[in-house]
Order: structure tokens, then C-alpha cells, then sequence
């Protein structure tokens, strides 16, 4: 979309990523390209009471390799993720040393639960020991806008600053408003993304009363099977992705290195339930489409799709409906894949994680694929990229998140040219 129609363009110029296959965005990456898993049985619950087992959770993290000490014991765990891959998308766009403005450096953030495990503690310090012997802290540590707190101080970052709460929609949706704040020229450069790390008792509780996790007796790195038939409920996961967005110009303006261009943006609302999507996917449809309008582009112009893909019975059918609305024949002749066949559900940090794999595919024309693909449904009859990555040209992708009540959000990436 061109300056004159739609403000000032918006490019990528740093990543950065905690995620269950690594720490860094190449070793995440190329866990991805070879089609790893990084789910395995839940570490850090007692889930014996519990039908469901296996989780992707982020290991080896030790938080004081990205802050203080004192810093770190007074951020929740979901913070911690935030602040750990913002310094990595910061160095990564060679903003250090770069004297920033202040007040153009802003933070769009989505995240899902807060500090739930905090939360967890908390009421089994009440019950053991008594109110007044929690942690004086835990009110500042689990608010959901403290990761995007954490990070206008970590960066001083004294531009506009939000928190999207839109489940799992939250970080692609974040990513959606940290654009349009810098086309419409009201900053510079964001940091955005999102983060989420709500493994413990009551989450895992949560979900498990909902029925929407998988509880299937298998290898845990098979659990998460999007599209497949005998896919049975998502997997929770953990992590964080953040990305550094400039304006066009004030990236080139500092020679930055260009990784991608976000022309599309959108949101939605179903209107329709709490937790099921649209049978027929109308209101995932609908932010799809308005995210093509408005990047200006047709449908046949989208590569790939990378896919909400949940690995639950509803969702993988309706998006795939959804999916045929909006390209039409289009839908049968291009790669879609689920980024969370290999790491789980990350909720509020999903769009984030997924946005890091649509990058990497516009720098090296790899897609990575959809795991544990091996029953085709015929409600899902479209080209998932079983099992193995594929080259392909890809200029264009349309990525796609649908959250817990209705919320959708989709962004339209594309290779950057002049």
C-alpha cells in the first residue's frame, strides 16, 4: 500500500523470540524447517489428577542472562519472556547505541492471562500462611499490562504504549494497532509482539474443564495435530515474540536492515460464542478480508497462508471454510501450515511466534511444515504442508489468529521491496 493511500509504510527491522524449540530466532527457526517438537509431559504440574499431560514449555531460561537480579524477582514469568526477547529484537534491528527519541519509541503488547501463576502461589500462600505473607509484589507482577510496562522502562520507551487482551488474538492484534500508531505517523518505531507464560495448576485445571486440550494417550511430541482427524484439543504453550517496526523512512534513515514489510491489518469479532468459532467461519472470513483490503491486494496475490491451525476439532474446520471464502480456488493451490503442530499453543503469545516463522519464510522461501499430519479430514481438505518443509516462491503471506470469544485478527506480510 502506498504511502498516499495509507500513510507512512511499515517495515520489520528486529526479532526476537523465547519459544519450546530455543532461545534465539535461528535456533528456533531451524527447529521449525526440520520439523521438530517442542512439546513433552508437563514439568512443573503435578498432573496426575489431570487427563491432560504434555505442554510446550520454554526450558533452560534463566532471566538474568537479559536483566538484574532484582529486576527479574519483581517481574512475573510472562514479563520475563517479554523483556529477554525485546533485547534480542532491539540488537537484532542495531538499535544499540542508536540514540533513539524517547518520545517516538512506543510498545504495542498483547497477552493473554498475566501472571496466573503468580496467581496460583498467591492463593496457596493465603490458605497455608495468610494474607498478609504473600508476595508484596504480586499484585504489580500479574496485571496483564506489566510485560508492556517492563518494556518502556527496559527501553525507555515514552511513546504510545498498550496492552491487547484479545486471548489468542492478542499479539497478532498488537502487532495490527503498533502499525497503524506508526502509519499514521504518531511514531517512529515499536516495540511489539506478545508474551504468555501461565503454566500451573489452576491454568492447566482451567482448560482441562473446558475440554479443549488434548488428553490423547500418545507421544507427547504427536499431541498437537492440526488438520488431522484425529486431532483432539490444542496443547498450551509458553514464550514470547517481539518485533522492532519502523517507518520506512526512519529505518533507511538509519541504514537499517530491512527484514519484511507489514502492508495488512485487521480485526473482528464472531459475535457468536464464547469459546466455538463460526461453523462456517464468517467472522474469521471477514477479518481475513479486510486485512487483504487493507494491504490493496487481491486474494490470488497470497503465497501462504500461515494458519490459527489449533489442532481443535472446530477451529481447524471452520478456518479452512474461512479460508475458502475469502481466496475461493485459490485456497486449493497455495501451502498453509500450523506453526503450532511443533510448539503448542501459546495463547496470547501465539500470533507473535507464528509472525517470526512468516519472516523467516519471506528471507528463505522455506515453509516450514504442519507435524503430525497424517489422517486428512475431509472438512480440511487443503494443502497443509504435511510433515516436511517445501521451498516455494513466496512474495505475500496472510497470517491468521482467532482467540477466545470471537476475537479475530489477521496481518499481511510481504517481502520488502522499494
Amino acid at each position: 500500500m502506498s504511502e498516499e493511500t495509507n500513510g507512512h509504510r511499515v517495515v520489520i527491522t528486529g526479532m526476537g523470540a523465547m519459544t519450546p524449540l530455543g532461545l534465539t530466532i535461528d535456533g528456533y527457526w531451524q527447529a521449525l524447517v526440520e520439523g521438530k517438537s517442542g512439546i513433552d509431559f508437563i514439568s512443573v504440574i503435578d498432573t496426575t489428577n489431570y487427563p491432560a499431560k504434555v505442554s510446550g514449555e520454554v526450558s533452560d531460561f534463566d532471566p538474568e542472562q537479559y536483566m538484574e537480579r532484582k529486576e527479574a524477582r519483581r517481574m512475573a514469568r510472562f514479563s520475563q519472556f517479554a523483556v529477554a526477547a525485546a533485547r534480542e529484537a532491539y540488537t537484532d534491528a542495531g538499535l544499540d547505541g542508536f540514540h533513539m527519541n524517547p518520545e517516538r519509541l512506543g510498545v504495542a503488547f498483547g497477552n493473554g492471562f498475566g501472571g496466573l501463576p503468580d496467581t496460583d502461589a498467591a492463593v496457596r500462600g493465603i490458605l497455608e500462611k495468610g494474607g498478609n505473607r504473600i508476595d508484596p509484589f504480586y499484585m504489580l507482577k500479574t496485571l496483564p499490562n506489566m510485560a508492556a510496562s517492563h518494556l518502556t522502562m527496559q527501553f525507555q520507551a515514552k511513546g504510545p504504549s498498550s496492552t491487547t487482551t484479545t486471548a489468542c488474538a492478542a499479539a497478532t492484534q498488537a502487532m495490527g494497532e503498533a502499525t497503524r500508531l506508526i502509519r499514521e505517523g504518531r511514531a517512529d518505531a515499536m516495540l511489539t509482539g506478545g508474551t504468555e507464560a501461565g503454566m500451573c495448576e489452576l491454568g492447566l485445571a482451567a482448560f482441562c474443564v473446558m475440554r479443549v486440550l488434548s488428553t490423547a494417550d500418545r507421544d507427547p511430541k504427536t499431541a498437537s495435530r492440526p488438520f488431522d482427524v484425529k486431532r483432539d484439543g490444542f496443547v498450551s504453550a509458553e514464550g514470547a515474540g517481539v518485533f522492532v517496526l519502523e517507518s520506512l523512512e526512519h529505518a533507511q534513515a538509519r541504514n537499517a536492515t530491512i527484514l519484511a514489510e507489514i502492508t495488512g491489518a485487521a480485526a473482528s469479532a464472531d459475535a457468536y460464542h464464547m469459546v466455538a468459532p463460526c461453523a462456517d467461519g464468517e467472522g474469521a472470513a471477514r477479518c481475513m478480508q479486510w486485512a487483504l483490503d487493507d494491504a490493496g491486494i487481491a486474494p490470488e496475490e497470497i503465497d501462504y497462508v500461515n494458519a490459527h491451525g489449533t489442532s481443535t476439532s472446530l477451529n481447524d474446520a471452520a478456518e479452512t471454510k474461512a479460508l475458502k471464502t475469502v481466496l475461493g480456488e485459490h485456497a486449493y493451490q497455495i501451502p498453509i501450515s500450523s506453526t503450532k503442530s511443533m510448539i503448542g499453543h501459546a495463547l496470547g503469545a501465539s500470533g507473535a511466534l507464528e509472525s517470526v516463522a512468516c519472516v523467516k519464510t519471506l528471507q528463505t522461501g522455506t515453509i516450514h511444515p504442519t507435524i503430525n499430519y497424517e489422517y486428512p479430514d475431509p472438512d480440511c481438505d487443503l494443502d497443509y504442508v504435511p510433515n516436511e518443509s517445501r521451498q516455494h516462491e513466496v512474495k505475500t503471506i496472510l497470517k491468521n489468529s482467532f482467540g477466545f470469544g470471537g476475537q479475530n485478527a489477521c496481518l499481511v506480510f510481504r517481502r520488502f521491496e522499494e
